[in-house]
């Protein structure tokens, strides 16, 4: 495992770059920096852990998990619903419980897969993680939710949330998309499209008709934000005194090369997300069809990118795959990623 990919753990949901911004802006308030450092604990437990977690999780029948941390810092926490237990009346927990579910139903009826790794793993969750814990964070093994500080943040048991960092689970079992510039951002970019994508079956709701919003619900009242990211218009998700903006391309012309953000992870994500929003709703219908064909043959499937891939080569295998499953779709496809100034 490289010293790039490793990076990835220290992010969470919520970037280390935006939790820097918002700690910078909000001088007083410690709780961004806080979670800084708590989920880099996180990753190094998750490390110490693997055996043990392993154990947890590997070759089960893909249950679901979910445990509550009771605000300390202890993983897993205290068993609060497995597999096949009834609603505990704690919103959060039952949640966690119905998005994870909704996650592996997803996987399996879309991809055929038995869970993220392809065998069963059971699907894990702490709830209630810490105090003021601003993240949601897979570490290779389980997910981790913080309650968030009800200050900038509101919650993270987010659906959407829940299918993107978990879908960092799937990559890691197939491409391996190392996270760092052009490869990380499409590291990035297919959680958000599998993000999306959970949401949009659990729901039936079609391409044309959906916000395309990664993260819906996160930000706190009174913060000016619709969501984390915006698929379909990168860089007007959110804008607020408290947290700065949204700093996404939508074009590559404004392509980020900056060292920030591991060269770029989540910011450049959103020229191939705006890429497959609008493949999508130039296909109609439900995203997780035609479209969602395409981009899972290129980003998982046996005719993927390298780990090392940049959009380029991704658009041009995107182009391949289309040619071989859906050639009746080649025109939106190219239309598409013309619209991000990427020719194939």
């Amino acid at each position: 495992m490289s010293h790039d990919h490793k990076k990835k753990h220290l992010d969470g949901f919520i970037p280390g770059h935006l939790l820097h911004r918002i700690a910078r802006l909000n001088p007083g308030d410690l709780a961004c920096l806080q979670t800084l450092l708590d989920t880099e604990k996180l990753y190094l437990k998750g490390i110490k852990q693997q055996g043990n977690v392993r154990q947890l999780t590997a070759g089960g029948p893909g249950d679901r998990k979910i445990y509550d941390a009771e605000n300390k810092q202890s993983l897993p926490g205290k068993r609060a619903r497995f597999e096949g237990d009834a609603a505990t009346g704690d919103t959060v927990v039952d949640n966690a419980y119905k998005y994870h579910g909704e996650v592996r139903k997803f996987l399996k009826d879309i991809a055929g897969r038995d869970s993220l790794d392809g065998k069963g793993m059971n699907l894990i969750g702490t709830v209630h993680y810490g105090r003021n814990y601003n993240n949601a964070f897979w570490n290779g093994r389980q997910m981790t939710y913080g309650d968030g500080d009800g200050r900038i943040f509101r919650t993270f048991v987010i659906r959407g949330v829940v299918g993107h960092e978990m879908a960092h689970g799937w990559t890691e079992h197939t491409s391996g998309l190392e996270y760092y510039a052009q490869p990380g951002a499409l590291n990035e970019h297919l959680s958000d499209v599998v993000g999306a994508l959970v949401e949009m079956y659990a729901d039936n709701i079609m391409a044309e008709d959906f916000h395309w919003l990664v993260g819906q619900g996160l930000w706190a009242d009174g913060i000016n934000g619709r969501a984390l990211r915006d698929m379909r218009n990168p860089g007007t998700a959110y804008d607020d005194p408290k947290i700065g903006s949204d700093p996404q391309p939508a074009h590559m012309d404004d392509l980020y090369t900056g060292w920030s953000d591991n060269r770029g992870v989540h910011i450049n994500s959103g020229i191939p997300n705006k890429a497959f929003a609008e493949f999508a709703i130039a296909v109609t219908g439900p995203a997780w069809k035609a479209p969602f064909d395409v981009w899972m043959e290129t980003g998982f499937g046996s005719n993927r990118v390298g780990n090392k891939a940049q959009f380029q080569d991704f658009a041009n295998k995107t182009l391949e795959n289309c040619r071989a499953i859906h050639p009746d779709l080649e025109d939106k496809l190219r239309a598409a990623w013309a619209t991000v100034g990427i020719t194939i």
